[in-house]
């Protein structure tokens, strides 16, 4: 039997170099995307020596071309932390659009299926809590995090009616906060932040009063989850996340905690539109893929740790 083919778009960012080594374990050839805009090359150097790995420096707003043979499609090019999307805001909303045109314009010329990494940023500063699927979001489209929110709500729309128009198999993946080796230290997200500043021992930034909260899900739970998604017959965008909801504070006195630091938490103006609640529901992926995560957080944490340690040190 022919060996089935992927092309990971954004494959060598955070999620999308996890998600290509979870591919090649399942036997799957892949074909890795990136114009390295926000992915690093260090994150999928070791899979360079594989035969069934293939990367390709490409912008995707641009015409895709990949030769022979492709079965899946993960769309996953896009900066995703807000340090990446409020410096990049015209490249993010563009990967959003024309990003997405095209990975999809890809999966119709090959008859492939398609997923596509959304984010709970389409619900925005959700009024309803936890965040259910079927709930349309509460977004700022004109604020400064509406070029990523609108770029994803776009590329799930776009997603929909390729889905219904042009009969193209699709799948939507709504990701949760998440957190796990490969992380960039400077990517403005929370846990990087944090640790990076407990382990220099420097004060710990948390943005408004503290008590917004965030759901964290550890890398590896995350691309099971993603991986069931993409081979199952669920059409719809499903929640993939960690449903433990914790405050900013508390999390920040917990990677105090963890790495042993005697830094202090200082606070700072929260920014425009930043939610106050983020926490999946996921019955849905409990339901129809079997899915809930494994890794508790303090162990999650302390291999996160043991990464970033290396990065500093």
């Amino acid at each position: 039997m022919m060996k089935k083919v992927a092309v990971v778009t954004g494959g060598a960012g955070f999620l999308g170099s996890h998600l290509c080594e979870k591919l090649l374990s399942e036997n799957i050839s892949v074909v890795c995307i990136d114009n390295l805009l926000t992915g690093n090359i260090n994150n999928i150097s070791h899979l360079f020596k594989n035969e069934n790995f293939t990367f390709i420096k490409h912008d995707v707003t641009n015409f895709i071309h990949v030769p022979g043979q492709v079965d899946y499609i993960l769309h996953f090019a896009s900066p995703a932390s807000p340090i990446d999307y409020l410096k990049l805001p015209i490249q993010t909303l563009k990967v959003g659009s024309l990003g997405t045109h095209k990975a999809l314009g890809l999966a119709k010329e090959k008859g492939a299926r398609i997923l596509l990494a959304s984010t709970s940023e389409v619900y925005g500063d959700p009024e309803i809590h936890p965040q259910k699927e079927n709930y349309w979001g509460n977004v700022n489209p004109i604020g400064p995090r509406g070029v990523y929110d609108e770029a994803k709500r776009f590329a799930e729309a776009m997603t929909m009616a390729y889905q219904r128009y042009h009969n193209l198999e699709t799948r939507i993946v709504r990701i949760f906060n998440t957190y796990g080796p490969r992380m960039r230290l400077n990517d403005g997200r929370a846990l990087p932040a944090f640790v990076s500043q407990a382990l220099k021992g420097e004060d710990v930034t948390v943005f408004g009063d503290g008590s917004q909260t965030r759901s964290f899900c550890y890398v590896s739970d995350l691309i099971d989850g993603i991986f069931r998604l993409l081979l199952s017959d669920e059409k719809e965008p499903v929640n993939i996340g960690n449903p433990s909801e914790i405050t900013i504070k508390q999390f920040a006195e917990e990677v105090i905690s963890l790495t042993g630091s005697k830094s202090k938490i200082v606070y700072k103006d929260l920014p425009q539109d930043d939610p106050k609640v983020r926490q999946p529901n996921i019955e849905k992926a409990k339901r129809v893929l079997n899915w809930e995560p494994k890794v508790d957080r303090t162990e999650g944490l302390k291999l996160t740790l043991d990464y970033f340690k290396k990065q500093l040190f």
